[in-house]
């Protein structure tokens, strides 16, 4: 068996040129598979992070009944005891409380339904990065009344720019409509067009005024300090306020939790395609070999050399093509990965607003998959292995006689 290792190892140096062939083919399919998964890592990893940490937070607290219909009469009883709790625990990053209401903006050219969120400012900055967001305008200014912040794809779809008068109209807790005048005093615009279509932002001493709710507030929006901690501290808070429903990120946004949970599938699903062509060129690679060699074999054949043997031969190639193309391909694939781990992919080039309407940003940051590096390397060599499978039984087939004549 020995005498085969030694063939094999000589036989793919024959021909330099077509085993580099097959090496770097092997190399290019693990590049492209290490590539993807760290494309499809970066992505995810990026979008549970806007949810996070510019969307929703860790855990929302809220009146069991409040998110059937918003509405405003479900404030958090006790709330400011509440928000001194959460707010104490040693997992807690920050507490931001938030009013919250559905209702009509309206302008002279039109109106549109959006969810009004009362915020804390100070608090509101930091919990949604709100201050961040901002393209045009200023923040709150805190010794004035009735300022308004939108997101810009509703500014455009309202022609709304920065001083712009509008009106919101909405039911107060006694089912009374109420309407009150605001200016735009900055316009946002975050990572998901979809939400800055939706969510204007006033300040809560505003809202609550007009909803007629004091100092109540509807929500608890919390940031942890650890990502891990998420079970732990919902487990915790749900034994504290039994009566609220606490909810963590994945229940509030199922579409990304979805997401995250399928974006392997769909990569190993594009693996597989890349691997599908690979195959093709090892085959037709390894099949050149055979037939060139068919004299070759012929003789081994008639000097005694059974056909399992012939068999490990090819079977030996393939497997000394594959782990040289290996390391190329992790190299290859790592080297890159770190590289826009960290200076950024940009994929402005995709179009801003498409990415922004599926919650991405376009600067991406692809991680290197080590966790799947051995499925991905397990893939590689399968079909590796399983394309010299034709080649090897073609030179098993061969019958001595008539390759000794060719």
């Amino acid at each position: 068996m020995m005498m085969i290792f030694i063939m094999a190892w000589r036989n793919i140096w024959r021909n330099k040129m077509r085993s580099m062939v097959i090496i770097l083919s092997i190399a290019v399919g693990l590049f492209a598979g290490i590539a993807v998964l760290a494309l499809y890592k970066g992505m995810m990893k990026s979008r549970v992070r806007t949810v996070i940490d510019a969307e929703v937070g860790h855990l929302q607290l809220h009146d069991i009944n409040f998110k059937k219909d918003y509405e405003p009469k479900f404030v958090l009883t006790d709330g400011a005891s509440i928000l001194k709790t959460v707010s104490s625990m040693p997992a807690v990053k920050l507490a931001a409380p938030r009013s919250i209401t559905t209702g009509m903006l309206s302008t002279t050219t039109g109106s549109a339904g959006v969810q009004i969120n009362g915020v804390v400012p100070q608090l509101e900055y930091e919990a949604s990065q709100l201050k961040k967001k901002i393209v045009a305008g200023k923040v709150f200014d805190p010794v004035k009344n009735n300022e308004i912040m939108i997101g810009q794809k509703l500014a455009k779809k309202m022609k709304l720019k920065v001083r712009s008068k509008l009106v919101l109209t909405f039911t107060d807790t006694a089912s009374n409509m109420v309407s009150g005048a605001f200016r735009v005093t900055a316009i946002y615009k975050s990572d998901n067009t979809p939400l800055d279509e939706k969510n204007v932002y006033i300040t809560m001493t505003d809202l609550n005024a007009l909803l007629g709710i004091s100092s109540g507030f509807h929500e608890v929006m919390l940031l942890l300090k650890n990502d891990e901690d998420v079970n732990k501290v919902q487990q915790e808070l749900k034994q504290l306020f039994p009566a609220y429903q606490v909810e963590s990120w994945r229940e509030i946004s199922p579409e990304t939790d979805f997401m995250v949970k399928t974006t392997d599938q769909y990569a190993y699903i594009i693996m597989v395609i890349i691997m599908f062509a690979l195959a093709f060129g090892i085959v037709n690679t390894m099949l050149m070999a055979v037939l060139e060699r068919t004299r070759e074999i012929g003789m081994m054949m008639a000097l005694g050399t059974n056909r399992v043997r012939v068999f490990a031969l090819i079977f030996l190639e393939t497997v000394f093509l594959t782990l040289a193309g290996t390391p190329i391909g992790i190299l290859t694939g790592w080297g890159t990965s770190a590289y826009f781990n960290k200076h950024g992919l940009d994929l402005s080039g995709m179009g801003r607003d498409m990415m922004g309407s599926f919650g991405f940003g376009t600067m991406i940051y692809p991680e290197f998959p080590a966790d799947k590096l051995l499925v991905v390397m397990l893939i590689v060599t399968g079909t590796a292995i399983f394309s010299c499978l034709f080649p090897a039984i073609k030179a098993v087939k061969l019958r001595p006689v008539e390759a000794l004549r060719r």
